[in-house]
């Protein structure tokens, strides 16, 4: 299919529809515009000004020591005292109800964290949209999937200073833009068999936000064929808050062209409306 085959309402109207929906997802209550804090757990137990409890982390993973009145809500059942979650697995997170907040205890490139989400914080209640470019067939490009003999295990950095993140890449998309051939490193996507991209271009920093940004990829066909729609380039937690740990891309996903498609720079960062 060419640029010139598509139906540009409809093609406008279906990428309204998906934006709106991300968007309901971002500013879901306890979503990552609800977190209020990034707590670093150690095996001293610590009490947080948004939290119950002294949480800590050990041998036993992380657990919390609530005091008498405090209670938290752990798979549909009140717990009181000292209550165990246990060992957290990378990139794992588990949820504990607190009144109409929720309470994340995850654990991210190694460490055991909580990051608390509340509702009422205002970072999501002043939360309006995210600014995009204007959804254009032309960035629609058709790719091949290079799967690796086995999966790498690829390190790359983070939104926080000394952080490190590890995944597993599958393999490589490949696509042509403007008459080059570029190679992206994939991540595996959020559905069986999908494939997930972190990049850079040439407008991270002027028009798009500097540290990041992501593509969600179908699973290839039998062939291998890909489609990269960067009109769905989306922002990651950390263009709006510094309390997440997002990954960033590795070295060869930073592209030397300008990808003017998908989510701009947040308003919350500064962003142009």
């Amino acid at each position: 299919m060419t640029v010139q085959d598509v139906d540009r309402v409809s093609f406008a109207e279906e990428w309204e529809r998906w934006h709106r929906t991300h968007e309901q997802a971002l500013a879901d209550p306890h979503g990552f515009l609800a977190i209020t804090s990034l707590r670093w757990l150690s095996p001293e137990p610590t009490r947080f000004e948004d939290a119950p409890g002294a949480w800590s982390s050990g041998p036993e993973g992380v657990v919390v020591e609530l005091a008498d009145g405090e209670e938290l809500t752990v798979d549909g059942t009140a717990v009181h005292g000292r209550y165990v979650f246990g060992t957290i697995a990378e990139r794992d997170s588990v949820y504990a109800g607190y009144g109409d907040a929720v309470i994340e205890i995850a654990k991210r490139g190694g460490h055991d964290i909580v990051r608390p989400r509340h509702p009422g914080n205002p970072l999501r209640t002043a939360f309006t949209h995210t600014p995009a470019y204007a959804p254009d067939p032309r960035w629609v490009r058709a790719g091949r999937y290079l799967p690796f003999d086995e999966p790498r295990a690829i390190t790359v950095g983070a939104a926080v200073e000394g952080l490190e993140h590890v995944y597993d890449a599958p393999g490589q998309v490949e696509f042509e833009l403007a008459g080059e051939t570029y190679r992206l490193t994939a991540f595996n996507g959020k559905r069986p068999g999908s494939l997930m991209v972190l990049l850079t271009d040439a407008t991270s920093g002027v028009t798009t936000y500097a540290a990041n940004r992501s593509v969600q990829i179908d699973a290839p066909d039998d062939a291998g064929r890909v489609t990269l729609d960067f009109n769905r380039a989306t922002n990651l937690p950390c263009a709006y808050t510094d309390l997440a740990t997002c990954p960033l891309p590795p070295t060869e996903n930073r592209l030397p062209v300008a990808i003017e498609a998908g989510e701009r720079i947040p308003l919350e960062r500064g962003g142009r409306p």
